[in-house]
């Protein structure tokens, strides 16, 4: 996670340099004692993180990011604690540090980023699925274009040269494959348990010993599939 800090005060930059040096996802990029130079550098690069002082000369914090078209996350570093509402009017601030910076309250703050920055790339991940897989595909039956709603399907069994598409409203005999269905369908919602099934997960009503109740099919469910399949629910 790269980073760079901003603040007027030598001392301030230093601490906070020594502490982003205590851990090996941290790695300081650069360092500004004003928020004019950061921007001139900030149109040039991108950051991650950014440690910005409040009060410096010429710009404060809060003028330094509504400069920003694209702010990254932002960790401010004050000696003043009257600012933190103002602050979190901004999505881009994650947390707001009151100087004398202690280790213990750094931790936090970095893990604060780090779990909006897993937010992030879990959410992108899903877009991507989504943009790959899309809402719906259409199936070849009888010479005519059918559209299968992907939400719908909660069971996809191989017969032969044949796949069963069973959905929550009708069930479809494919001349296709298992694999090139399975490509179809979002990893997040559909998971194959046996050479000849692939299921909804979210349909999923019962699983006892090796089978899985889904709507009114009981499927069963391979030695070698179920630790994905157990990994994959929501145990309480």
């Amino acid at each position: 996670m790269n980073c760079i800090i901003i603040d007027d005060e030598a001392t301030s930059r230093t601490i906070i340099g020594e502490l982003c040096s205590s851990y090996k996802n941290l790695n300081v990029v650069e360092v500004f004692s004003n928020a004019i130079e950061a921007i001139k550098y900030l149109n040039q690069n991108k950051t991650d993180l950014i440690f910005l002082d409040i009060h410096m000369p010429d710009f404060n914090g809060f003028d330094f990011i509504r400069t920003l078209k694209d702010p990254p996350y932002i960790i401010l570093t004050t000696a003043d604690a009257e600012f933190a509402i103002q602050a979190f009017e901004y999505d881009c601030i994650v947390d707001y540090i009151v100087k004398p910076i202690k280790p213990e309250r750094f931790k936090k703050s970095i893990q604060k980023v780090e779990g909006k920055l897993n937010e992030k790339v879990t959410a992108t991940v899903t877009d991507k699925k989504k943009q790959q897989t899309g809402d719906d595909f259409y199936v070849n039956i009888n010479k005519r274009l059918i559209k299968i709603d992907i939400q719908s399907i909660y069971l996809v069994e191989a017969k032969g040269d044949y796949i069963y598409l069973k959905t929550d409203n009708k069930n479809y005999t494919v001349h296709s494959t298992l694999k090139k269905i399975e490509e179809k369908l979002p990893d997040h919602m559909f998971l194959k348990i046996h050479r000849s099934y692939i299921i909804n997960i979210n349909k999923i009503i019962d699983i006892e010993d090796n089978s899985v109740l889904i709507e009114k099919d009981v499927v069963p469910v391979s030695r070698s599939n179920r630790p994905e399949l157990m990994k994959r629910l929501n145990l309480l």
